[in-house]
């Protein structure tokens, strides 16, 4: 066997091992739930206390929810790494997958994996909830609709693998969870604060969550900070830039 097939059948061997830790803990499946119940219930809930878009954008609207929900994706994230430290279990990881990169590479794909799941079944709720509610608005099939649904699953995936990194290089769960907070929503209340037109639009443009939510945009795309890609493309640099310090860090420093 050759050590491609080692490596991959290693990476298997782990995310198995991360599949039961995950499944068997009672708290995932309530925060998962929970990411579908918020996400849903909250843009429902927006939806419905509007009575004329006028020229409004009627997907960004019902997808809001995930302003909430995204936070719920960050605490699940954090809390299944950073408890791993708390617990000493990830001494027993780490003995059961020597290889560091393979365990993190091994989280990450359970993580995005359950994470995409569940953003699925809260996307397609949002827009079905904001379909019903708002009569005249583009189908569920619209191009500019499925790419806003397809987009802000892409999002909350990316959000997780932001949280995983960030997970791993602090180690402490309360000080992950709050750095990961601080990233997401510290651009949009510094945006409202300052005055300057130019500065606002570049805080809109390098920001996680700003940036990486102009995908759920299907109207004005024209007067859009960033596009709705490119936005994407911002936040997963970030999701890289968190997992690359989360990796060097694991793989330097006492465990």
């Amino acid at each position: 066997m050759n050590s491609a097939a080692i490596k991959a059948a290693a990476l298997r061997r782990a995310c198995r091992a991360e599949w039961t830790k995950l499944r068997t803990d009672a708290g995932t499946w309530w925060l998962l739930l929970g990411l579908v119940a918020v996400t849903v219930s909250v843009g429902a809930a927006t939806t419905g206390s509007v009575r004329d878009m006028d020229g409004g954008d009627p997907a960004r609207l019902a997808l809001s929810g995930v302003m909430v929900g995204q936070a719920i994706v960050a605490v699940l994230v954090v809390l299944s790494t950073s408890g791993e430290y708390s617990t000493g279990m990830i001494q027993l990881t780490l003995a059961a997958v020597p290889r560091r990169t393979t365990a993190l590479a091994a989280k990450a794909l359970v993580l995005g994996a359950v994470t995409a799941v569940a953003s699925i079944a809260g996307v397609l709720g949002s827009l079905l909830a904001g379909h019903l509610l708002l009569p005249g608005t583009p189908a569920l099939t619209d191009a500019a609709t499925l790419r806003a649904g397809l987009g802000t699953v892409l999002y909350l995936v990316l959000i997780a693998e932001l949280a995983l990194g960030v997970g791993f290089a602090v180690r402490d769960g309360a000080v992950a969870s709050g750095t990961v907070l601080a990233l997401l929503y510290l651009f949009p209340l510094l945006s409202h604060v300052v005055t300057d037109p130019w500065l606002q639009q570049q805080l809109a443009r390098i920001g996680p969550m700003p940036a990486g939510l102009a995908i759920q945009a299907t109207t004005g795309l024209d007067r859009l900070p960033i596009g709705p890609w490119a936005g994407l493309g911002v936040l997963a640099l970030w999701a890289t830039a968190a997992v690359t310090l989360g990796t060097t860090l694991l793989q330097r420093r006492d465990t």
